[in-house]
């Protein structure tokens, strides 16, 4: 960074503080504190240090909610997936989309690159840099304050009752917190989908999912397979013959490329805000819908690398089966059988309570949409119905009611709200709606867990306001 880089920062820094004061952010918190022989409760902890865990504690702050704590497995600035296992160049998601500044003019990206760059930078940037982004929320985590404690992974949460979670951490003390919110990403409502023929056939060292990390630099001048066509193949294609693989194959089950995006069209059309107001049948059916598409490349992403010399692209073309040979793999298609040293798996994701090991107190608990609406006939999906049904607020809820007290206070803010309430946690083009929703489910739980100590203080208030007497006490001047 430049001196005058610099200098714009410590303005703009400047001006986020005086902006927070106009807003009125601060204040005492309202909450009561909670006493137990285990130690210090939170009011909330949220699991997960990305930008939905970041923005999800800035939103509970503005609640004026800050007994909180943010907990993350990775090492500072380095959490979710933009240093770890991303491998695009730049964001998918538009530029002008604000999603974790909550109107603040002065937290906004577009004001942190222009403090750098200038107003003319950012006419002329296409799209968000994927280590800008992250440069970005290191800088929101700093100058908001944020209380992260990092490389702190949470291994299982226990309901004690009482309206009390107990988190019990890999390494170290467990936590108290009334409240739990998962803010874990993509993979946070489940786990990466490895297909069995490949998991079953290949020895472990052969094979890696896109989520995973992958040293190209061992594969230099190696022939790599990649099942799927999703934007996370031609990301990791890209990122493979750009650190010397000799050869990346995309194999595709589609006979055409996948074109359309509808993320484009929610964004427009208010799918983001709105879609929680819909019916479950129409939520099932805009879901199963979505589902059905596999994300496309960007444009650009997609010319790089059917610009390198060693890429491939095979339509129409499933994986029939996967075995081990010489040193690497050989997959069958329809079109026959070809050799590589290595295979990459852009599969996607499963959403399930049950795959979730933190989750396994509690998991056979919690209602999935199977368990609440049945879809006409024909019409089943299987990857929707294992999914959470969520309360308007994001929080768990049970399959039997008996259950209530176990999940009362666990919030899933991860990609397996996606059925209940819409492309939100996991996604940058629906946070700027689901976190004010997920603040006020989090804050009307606290309030309502303790309204008979808050209703009753409010009967019982007798702190005087108005001083004035009458008659006026004699010699008394009047106001001008």
């Amino acid at each position: 960074m430049t001196p005058s880089d610099a200098s714009g920062l410590a303005a703009l820094e400047a001006e986020l503080a005086r902006q927070l004061v106009l807003i009125g952010h601060g204040g005492a918190d309202w909450t009561r504190p909670r006493c137990h022989p285990g130690g210090h409760v939170y009011d909330a902890v949220i699991v997960g240090g990305g930008q939905s865990g970041l923005a999800a504690a800035f939103a509970l702050l503005r609640e004026r909610v800050s007994n909180v704590l943010v907990v993350d497995e990775n090492p500072a600035g380095f959490e979710g997936p933009w240093e770890t296992y991303a491998r695009m160049i730049t964001l998918r998601t538009p530029k002008e989309l604000n999603p974790i500044d909550f109107g603040v003019p002065a937290l906004t990206y577009r004001a942190w690159w222009e403090a750098q760059h200038g107003g003319a930078g950012w006419e002329a940037l296409e799209k968000i840099a994927r280590g800008d982004w992250m440069a970005y929320l290191r800088w929101y985590r700093r100058v908001l304050g944020l209380p992260v404690r990092n490389d702190t992974r949470v291994a299982l949460i226990e309901p004690l009752g009482g309206g009390v979670h107990r988190l019990q951490l890999a390494e170290g003390a467990p936590l108290l917190a009334r409240k739990v919110i998962l803010a874990t990403g993509i993979q946070g409502g489940g786990e990466w989908f490895v297909p069995p023929m490949v998991r079953d056939a290949l020895p472990r060292a052969r094979y890696a999912h896109t989520s995973e990390p992958i040293d190209f630099a061992a594969l230099k001048g190696k022939r790599i397979g990649i099942l799927g066509g999703g934007a996370s193949a031609f990301d990791n294609a890209n990122a493979a013959l750009g650190q010397g693989v000799g050869e990346v194959h995309v194999f595709m089950r589609r006979t055409v490329l996948p074109r359309v995006n509808p993320i484009r069209l929610m964004e427009r059309v208010g799918f983001t805000g709105r879609y929680p107001a819909l019916a479950d049948a129409e939520k099932y059916a805009v879901m199963a819908s979505f589902l059905g598409h596999n994300q496309p490349p960007t444009n650009d992403t997609f010319e790089r690398a059917s610009a390198w010399p060693g890429f491939g692209l095979q339509l129409g073309a499933p994986w029939l089966a996967v075995e081990p040979a010489d040193g690497g793999a050989r997959v069958t298609t329809p079109q026959g059988q070809h050799a590589f040293d290595f295979l990459i798996l852009s599969t996607g994701l499963v959403s399930d309570p049950g795959l979730r090991p933190e989750l396994a107190l509690v998991a056979d608990r919690i209602a999935r949409w199977a368990d609440r609406f049945t879809p006409p006939e024909g019409a089943a999906n299987a990857l929707i119905d294992a999914h959470p049904y969520l309360g308007p607020g994001f929080e768990l809820l049970p399959r039997d009611p008996a259950d209530d007290e176990a999940l009362h206070g666990l919030f899933a803010f991860n990609y397996s709200a996606l059925i209940s309430l819409g492309l939100s946690a996991a996604a940058l083009s629906g946070l700027q709606t689901a976190l004010p929703r997920l603040a006020r489910g989090v804050s009307d739980q606290l309030f309502l867990d303790d309204r008979a100590a808050l209703v009753a203080d409010l009967i019982a208030y007798d702190e005087p306001e108005f001083l004035g007497q009458w008659p006026r006490p004699a010699g008394k001047v009047e106001a001008a």
